[in-house]
C-alpha cells in the first residue's frame, strides 16, 4: 500500500468512524477506488489498525468521563459510574460473540464488496432518518437498552452499516437523550477495539515486520488526528439533530455504489 493511500484511508476512517456514514463501508469504497488489492485478512487487519486509532481519539475526547468511571470501579461501589461501566460491558457482548464466531465469514466482506456496501448504506440512511424524527427525552441508557444497542453494534460490523449511526439511532429510538446516546455509543466501542487488538497481538496476526507496517503507522496517525476532530464535531451535531443530512448522504453514496457494483 502506498503512503498516500494510507493517509487518505486514515483520514476517511477518522472522519467516518464518528460521523454516522459507516467507516468500514467508506474504507471498502476507498480501497476499491484506490485499487487496493489486499486479500480479505490483510484488508481486515488494516481496518482494525485504523479503528484502534479512532479508539485512542475517543479516549482523548472522553478522558474525564473515563477517569470518573475508573474511580468508581476502584471504589468498589455500585454507583452511577460502575453502573455505566457495567452497561458498557454488557453492550459489547453481542458484537464480541459475532466477531469471534463469524470472524472468517466477516473477513470475506472486507475486500471491495462495493455492491454489498451500497445496500448497507441505504439501510443506514433509513435508520438515521427515523432517528432524527424521534423526540428527544432526558432518559439515560438502561440495562435492557444496553443489550438492544449492543445488538445494533453487532449488526454494524457489516461494512456499510454505520456503527455510530446504528448505536446512536437505536438509542434515540428507544427514547434516550441524544447527547447521552452519543456518549454511550462512542465509549461502548472501546472494549471491542482494544480486545480485538489484544487478540491479534496474542495470536500473531499483527505482524509488525510486514511490508505494510509503515503504511499502517501513517494511516494510524492520520486516523487519530482526524478522528479527534470528527468526534468533537459529531457530539455537537447530535445535539442539534442534524442526522437527516447524513441520511441523505448515505442514500446518495449507497445508490452510487449500487450502480457501480452492478456495472462492474
Amino acid at each position: 500500500m502506498e503512503t498516500t493511500d494510507a493517509i487518505i484511508l486514515g483520514i476517511i476512517q477518522g472522519l467516518t468512524e464518528f460521523l454516522p456514514v459507516s467507516s468500514s463501508g467508506h474504507l471498502e469504497l476507498g480501497k476499491a477506488i484506490l485499487g487496493d488489492t489486499s486479500v480479505g485478512e490483510e484488508s481486515m487487519l488494516f481496518t482494525v489498525v485504523l479503528h484502534f486509532a479512532t479508539a485512542i481519539s475517543t479516549i482523548i475526547v472522553f478522558r474525564k468521563d473515563l477517569i470518573e468511571i475508573f474511580k468508581g470501579l476502584f471504589q468498589f461501589k455500585w454507583n452511577e459510574s460502575t453502573q455505566f461501566s457495567a452497561k458498557i460491558m454488557l453492550s459489547t457482548l453481542p458484537a464480541a460473540f459475532v466477531g469471534l464466531v463469524f470472524e472468517d465469514e466477516l473477513e470475506q466482506l472486507f475486500g471491495g464488496k462495493v455492491l454489498f456496501v451500497g445496500f448497507m448504506l441505504l439501510i443506514t440512511a433509513v435508520l438515521l432518518w427515523l432517528a432524527d424524527k424521534a423526540k428527544n427525552t432526558n432518559k439515560s441508557v438502561s440495562f435492557p437498552n444496553a443489550i438492544v444497542i449492543g445488538i445494533s453494534q453487532a449488526i454494524a460490523i457489516l461494512p456499510g452499516i454505520s456503527r455510530s449511526g446504528a448505536t446512536i439511532g437505536t438509542s434515540v429510538l428507544l427514547g434516550n437523550d441524544k447527547t447521552k446516546a452519543a456518549r454511550f455509543s462512542f465509549l461502548m466501542v472501546l472494549p471491542l477495539i482494544l480486545g480485538k487488538i489484544g487478540k491479534d497481538l496474542l495470536s500473531g496476526d499483527l505482524n509488525l515486520q510486514s511490508e505494510n507496517t509503515s503504511a499502517m503507522g501513517i494511516g494510524f496517525v492520520a486516523a487519530l488526528i482526524s478522528g479527534y476532530f470528527a468526534c468533537k464535531w459529531m457530539i455537537a451535531l447530535v445535539k442539534k439533530s442534524k442526522l437527516t443530512y447524513f441520511a441523505m448522504y448515505c442514500f446518495i453514496v449507497g445508490t452510487i455504489a449500487i450502480v457501480v457494483g452492478f456495472t462492474k
